[in-house]
């Protein structure tokens, strides 16, 4: 008697591509861990196609936040104040670039910084970005963090 592979013509699944497959009939099947959830961050997280943000690097800064950026005029009294980035004094009335934490940058050396990441070099202050997938993220971690001061809150008020 012939073999259920060799009626059929084809070869067995190797481990690792069969649970993938598998996986794949489940969230095509609407089943899988969640509440009818057809999409499920675990499972995509197992094949591989979300990105861990807590573990990369974020991305740049949404290009029309970066060109809406204030330009401040600096002051003689702001002339001591050195650009964090380069470690140069700002010039009396020489243009800077002012980010929503209060930080002054020469635009030469905040520009190319923001065109690759979101961040304040200084405080880590994220500003917006032009990516769906990591503003989700950034939501949906401020949320935790809320949750977490919430029932820290709980907590101390049950035990104090």
């Amino acid at each position: 008697m012939a073999s259920y592979f060799d009626e059929h013509n084809c070869e067995p699944l190797n481990s690792e591509r069969e649970v993938r497959t598998n996986m794949l009939l489940e969230l095509a099947r609407g089943g899988g861990p969640g509440p009818g959830s057809l999409f499920n961050r675990m499972d995509f997280e197992h094949l591989g196609l979300v990105v861990d943000w807590d573990h990369h690097l974020p991305p740049p800064a949404a290009k029309a936040v970066v060109n809406n950026l204030p330009r401040t005029v600096i002051s003689s009294s702001q002339a001591e104040l050195k650009c964090p980035v380069c470690l140069v004094e700002f010039e009396e009335e020489e243009t800077a670039i002012e980010l929503p934490c209060h930080h002054l940058f020469h635009s030469s050396c905040i520009l190319p910084w923001l065109s690759k990441t979101n961040s304040c070099p200084l405080c880590r202050h994220e500003l917006p970005t032009d990516d769906d997938t990591y503003e989700q993220h950034r939501q949906d971690k401020a949320r935790k963090q809320q949750q977490q001061h919430r029932l820290e809150s709980l907590h101390g008020a049950m035990y104090t």
